[in-house]
């Protein structure tokens, strides 16, 4: 009898710490897999590879995500987000973009449409704008950055006169607003 039961507590004695080894060791597993899952949603262009003296090292990002609030003409907030992730609700997955969003302001004035965007670190002849009546989209494409955003302008405006300038990572275009024609015909009255 006395046989049978130091087996019995050498059992008991291993089995607490075989059945943390065996935990800690599906946690790591698990933890590596949903690492690789996530790795497979990055944007091949948020990777870069740097070689190191214990091999290849993977870079991942930048990652921004950021909101202003501002107060709009009529008193009440305005929500504006930026970046290259989005937030989703519940167990989806981030949504995750290659160009990154900037932060943009559009202040109408009398006359004109002023649009604001910072765009740190490219250079001037990078930036790609187009206008239209009702938009202003913002592009740049570089190795090292990327921008866009599509900005609804909150009047209609002309493109020609527009003008835009970069200084210090801030990007300002100022747009002429579309003149309204009267309509109609005068009449003469006799």
């Amino acid at each position: 009898m006395p046989d049978e039961w130091d087996e019995f507590f050498r059992r008991l004695r291993r089995f607490p710490f075989g059945f943390f080894e065996r935990y800690w060791e599906d946690f790591f597993r698990e933890f590596e897999e949903e690492f690789r899952r996530m790795e497979e949603m990055v944007p091949r262009e948020l990777v870069k590879e740097r070689r190191t003296d214990r091999g290849v090292e993977k870079i991942f990002g930048p990652f921004v995500y950021g909101y202003s609030i501002t107060i709009g003409p009529d008193g009440k907030p305005i929500i504006r987000e930026f970046g290259n992730i989005r937030p989703r609700l519940g167990r989806r997955p981030l949504e995750l973009r290659g160009e990154r969003e900037p932060l943009v302001d559009v202040i109408p004035e009398e006359n004109t449409v002023r649009v604001v965007a910072e765009l740190p670190g490219v250079d001037k002849n990078d930036i790609q704008l187009n206008v239209t009546e009702k938009t202003l989209t913002i592009k740049v494409d570089t190795p090292e950055r990327k921008y866009y955003k599509e900005v609804e302008l909150p009047e209609e405006v002309e493109s020609e006169g527009a003008k835009a300038t970069y200084k210090n990572g801030v990007l300002e275009v100022v747009l002429n607003k579309k003149k309204l024609k009267a309509k109609g015909v005068s009449l003469r009255v006799e």
